[in-house]
């Protein structure tokens, strides 16, 4: 992973994010039009979450690095930082999730009671200028993390495409209502945001759920199926090679982390060993695994009690 290229992309995105918020915020007061400063703050809230991402980012590359183990954070994390990284994706894809709930009930409340009037005019320049944003940067971003592989880039452009889908919804609503004002559809215009915004919700709450799932995947260990097949079969080869009675692996994913542990079972009849000859099997073994990959934890152990394994 490019550190600086996924820095780069999250430091853009939370600037622009910033930026089209506080307009947005403008915008939304002269056109009194809350679904506007909803949506403001929304993106708000989205920057908050990503700065997180960035903070978390730079601290796992540093984690992995020599000089990260005399640093004073590693008396504190001596285990990395893997695991705030699903943390950040879970609450990050959870406030997404919670901020669209929240549209779609304020919405249906806005429609019960009437609709709300609201300038139109200005509510279509801060819409064009947030769809020619929003589009650009998520297809930039999901463009940019097909080499780059950052599940903090995934959840980040898809946020920028949601957002881009509801200003979508926000532009046929405002456009609508701004060409039915002063004719015989003037009585529907304080229902026309509402019920895009209804729409448009029901459309977007569901995208982030994979991420979360995921998320939450990590957070509770669950065991990756296929990683697990990967180093059972990497492990069974070792047995198979040099004769061990077996092993035990156990395998979890945490955030872009993979920790293994694996303890072969080693026959009491056996000769001792040099401990250099044991380090060169497990040097034989990580480099089966992934010798090269920094957030790799692997741990090797040999043994011929099968209650250490356990």
């Amino acid at each position: 992973m490019n550190l600086k290229t996924e820095a780069n992309l999250l430091k853009i995105s939370i600037f622009s994010t910033i930026v089209l918020a506080i307009i947005g915020i403008i915008f939304g007061l002269l056109a009194s039009s809350s679904t506007i400063i909803f949506d403001s703050i929304y993106g708000l809230i989205d920057a908050v979450m990503t700065t997180l991402a960035l903070i978390v980012a730079k601290l796992i590359i540093n984690s992995t690095s020599k000089d990260f183990v005399n640093s004073r954070l590693e008396k504190h994390f001596t285990m990395g930082f893997w695991h705030l990284e699903p943390i950040v994706l879970g609450v990050n894809g959870i406030l997404l999730i919670s901020a669209a709930t929240y549209a779609f009930i304020n919405a249906i409340d806005s429609f019960l009671l009437g609709g709300r009037e609201i300038l139109f005019g200005y509510a279509i320049i801060i819409t064009l200028i947030s769809i020619v944003i929003e589009l650009s940067l998520g297809f930039y971003i999901k463009k940019a993390n097909k080499t780059i592989n950052s599940e903090f880039l995934t959840l980040d452009s898809i946020s920028w495409l949601i957002s881009a889908s509801m200003s979508f919804g926000y532009l046929i609503a405002f456009g609508f209502g701004y060409f039915a004002m002063n004719t015989n559809l003037q009585w529907i215009t304080p229902y026309i945001d509402p019920t895009i915004l209804i729409i448009v919700t029901i459309l977007v709450i569901p995208m982030p759920l994979k991420t979360v799932k995921k998320a939450l995947a990590d957070i509770l260990l669950v065991t990756p199926s296929e990683l697990k097949s990967h180093v059972d079969k990497v492990a069974q080869n070792i047995v198979n090679k040099y004769g061990f009675n077996s092993f035990r692996a156990y395998v979890a994913r945490v955030g872009r982390g993979r920790q293994i542990e694996l303890y072969f079972i080693v026959p009491k009849s056996w000769p001792p060993k040099k401990l250099e000859e044991w380090d060169l099997l497990r040097d034989e073994i990580e480099k089966e695994l992934g010798k090269e990959d920094p957030d790799l934890w692997l741990t090797i152990v040999f043994t011929t009690d099968f209650e250490w394994a356990e």
